[in-house]
């Protein structure tokens, strides 16, 4: 059988690295799964999730020119459906509606600008200006 982009294949981790791991195919290639495609979470050590000698479900996500094999261990398993998240439901408050806080908060607004004009009117008048 040869490989193409699509095949899911069982292999056997031969490495480790900090960037991804090397995993032996069935017909004697080798293959790198980048640190990118070991989870579906984010994978800071992947060490904690793959070991030397460990069986794996591989994907095969490319195969260049060269040679190179491109795995995935994320797009071999079956991925489960996302859960939808819930909206978050406007919470009911007892107190005032935002109209009455609007409204509220206008009529201080003005009070307290008539306030500042009358103080800076009386400083001008004063001064003799």
């Amino acid at each position: 059988m040869s490989l193409e982009a699509g095949n899911i294949v069982t292999g056997t981790v031969t490495g480790i690295t900090n960037f991804g791991a090397f995993v032996k195919l069935p017909e004697g290639e080798t293959g790198l799964v980048h640190i990118s495609e070991v989870a579906d979470t984010y994978v800071k050590d992947i060490n904690n999730f793959l070991k030397v000698d460990q069986e794996v479900k591989v994907k095969v996500i490319s195969v260049d020119e060269k040679g190179k094999i491109g795995l995935s261990i994320r797009q071999a398993s079956p991925n489960p459906k996302p859960k939808e998240k819930a909206k978050p439901k406007p919470k009911k408050s007892s107190g005032p509606s935002f109209e009455d806080k609007l409204s509220k908060f206008l009529k201080d607004s003005d009070e307290r600008q008539q306030i500042l004009k009358r103080s800076v009117e009386s400083k001008r008048g004063g001064r003799g200006a």
